[in-house]
């Protein structure tokens, strides 16, 4: 992927459309990458980029402690853009607060608004990308006819029914991100991506091969799956390198965390959290 140290006129007007796929990727205290879905994330300027919170979650505490921060934009053609930038501030007004909420999203809905603005310095950018759709449907058929060998055989489920048939949706969107060497995090396409049972996930290379092959074997990775109902769930777990099924080559990703990042309320689902009753009103 080329190294860009800018946007040109063409990246910054495709990013100005809501409909669109926005990812921030961010580093949480424990040093685990986190991946949000913002499809307000576009370009101010040619090395500005800016997006809108109207939720909470873990990503915007997140870019408090570490500014280290990826990006991924997928336009509604499958181009996208990849890139690295470094949080910088945030605004409750101004300009950028009155555009976000002037737009169709958020100006006609009657329940939320934009009420920050989120600011990153870029640092890096390969531009526009093409998804290469050829080698991810070949992924796609080696995964689903080799996933059974790589089952756990672990009754106790992890993922619930819900999160493991969404995995199982060729259709849904997949993106994996884990930490470099440098502290910043990195997002890969990795639609093919499925689930062998409700504990462990698996991907055949045959798309974004060397990008793939460059995840330390034992680092930990998380991965967003979203399908075309914007229902999406985010999972992290050990990435246990590249072994063969049936001569077919698959990634894994045995599973220990599993997050609800869906409106109107994120958390934590797997490990289970303890239920405390409201006693302080």
């Amino acid at each position: 992927m080329k190294k860009l140290h800018q946007f040109n006129k063409d990246d910054m007007k495709a990013f100005e459309p809501s409909e669109k796929i926005g990812l921030l990727v961010t580093v949480n205290p424990e040093g685990f990458p986190h991946i949000t879905l913002i499809t307000s994330l576009q370009a101010k300027d040619e090395t500005t980029v800016i997006w809108g919170q109207f939720t909470e979650g873990e990503s915007k505490s997140n870019v408090l402690h570490n500014p280290k921060t990826a990006f991924l934009v997928m336009t509604l053609d499958k181009s996208l853009w990849r890139g690295t930038s470094n949080y910088m501030k945030s605004s409750k007004e101004g300009e950028d607060y009155v555009m976000f909420n002037n737009q169709p999203m958020f100006r006609y809905n009657s329940y939320f608004g934009i009420h920050t603005v989120h600011y990153m310095d870029l640092l890096e950018t390969g531009g526009r990308e093409s998804l290469p759709m050829a080698k991810i449907m070949a992924a796609s058929v080696m995964t689903k006819v080799s996933k059974r060998k790589a089952r756990t055989g672990i009754t106790d489920r992890i993922l619930k029914v819900f999160g493991e048939n969404l995995f199982n949706d060729l259709s849904a969107l997949k993106f994996i991100s884990y930490i470099k060497q440098d502290g910043y995090p990195a997002i890969i396409p990795l639609i093919q991506c499925q689930a062998a049972d409700s504990r462990r996930l698996v991907f055949s290379p045959i798309a974004y091969r060397k990008e793939l092959k460059a995840i330390p074997k034992g680092s930990t990775v998380a991965v967003y799956c979203l399908n075309m109902s914007m229902e999406n769930v985010l999972v992290r777990g050990q990435f246990l390198g590249f072994n063969s099924y049936h001569a077919i080559s698959l990634g894994g990703i045995d599973l220990d965390y599993v997050y609800n990042s869906m409106p109107p309320k994120h958390g934590q689902i797997y490990p289970p959290k303890e239920l405390n009753a409201v006693s302080n009103f």
